[in-house]
C-alpha cells in the first residue's frame, strides 16, 4: 500500500537526495515502489527596484517526501535502498519502523506545492523616494507614505500642480529613484 513519508536530509541537499535517490532506486529496479518525491516548495514573487523576481523557496527545509509501497516484510531491499542512501539521515517519526504521514498531513503538506502561493515581499520603505514607471502617472516621482504589503500596493504622495497627491501604485509598477 502506497503511503507518504518523511525523510529527514541534511539542509540545503534535498535536490542531491531526490536525484541520488532517484538513481539508486532505478539501479536497484525499486523504481516501481515509489510513485513519487517530493521537494516541498512554494513560489515567492518579490518586487525588486520595480521588477518582479519569482523565487522557489523549500518550505520544509531539510525534509523531503517520498511516496512508496513500504512493506519492509515484502520489500527489504527498497528500505535498505532508501536508508542508505547519501546525505539520507533517515526517516522521521520512529527509530526502527518510519511511521507514514496521516491523510490531514498529506493534503496540508501537498496543498502547498499544488497551489504554489504567491506572496510579495515589498523591498521599499517608508519615506523612499520613487520613480512610477508604469500606469497613468508613470513619469511621477514621489515618496512612500504607506506600504500595504497584503494587497502589494504603496501609497505615494506624488506632486501634481505643485500639490502633493496620494496616489496607489503596485509594488511592479514603482522603482527606487
Amino acid at each position: 500500500m502506497y503511503r507518504w513519508y518523511v525523510i529527514n536530509t541534511r539542509s540545503n541537499l534535498e535536490k542531491k537526495v531526490k536525484g541520488d535517490l532517484e538513481r539508486r532506486l532505478a539501479a536497484h529496479d525499486q523504481s516501481g515502489k515509489v510513485r513519487q518525491i517530493v521537494i516541498p516548495t512554494e513560489t515567492k514573487v518579490e518586487v525588486k527596484d520595480g521588477e518582479k523576481i519569482v523565487k522557489e523557496e523549500r518550505t520544509m527545509p531539510g525534509y523531503v517526501l517520498i511516496n512508496m509501497d513500504l512493506n519492509m516484510a515484502l520489500n527489504p531491499e527498497l528500505w535498505a535502498v532508501v536508508k542508505e542512501t547519501p546525505n539520507l539521515t533517515g526517516f522521521v517519526g520512529a527509530s526502527t519502523d518510519p511511521v507514514p504521514l496521516t491523510q490531514p498531513e498529506v493534503d496540508r503538506l501537498l496543498h502547498q506545492e499544488v497551489a504554489q502561493k504567491v506572496a510579495s515581499k515589498a523591498q521599499f520603505t517608508i519615506g523612499e523616494s520613487v520613480k512610477v514607471v508604469a500606469g497613468p502617472l508613470s513619469d511621477f516621482s514621489g515618496e512612500i507614505a504607506e506600504i500595504n504589503q497584503d494587497a502589494a500596493k504603496l501609497k505615494v504622495l506624488v506632486s501634481i500642480f505643485g500639490r502633493e497627491t496620494p496616489v496607489e501604485v503596485g509594488f511592479d509598477q514603482v522603482k527606487k529613484i
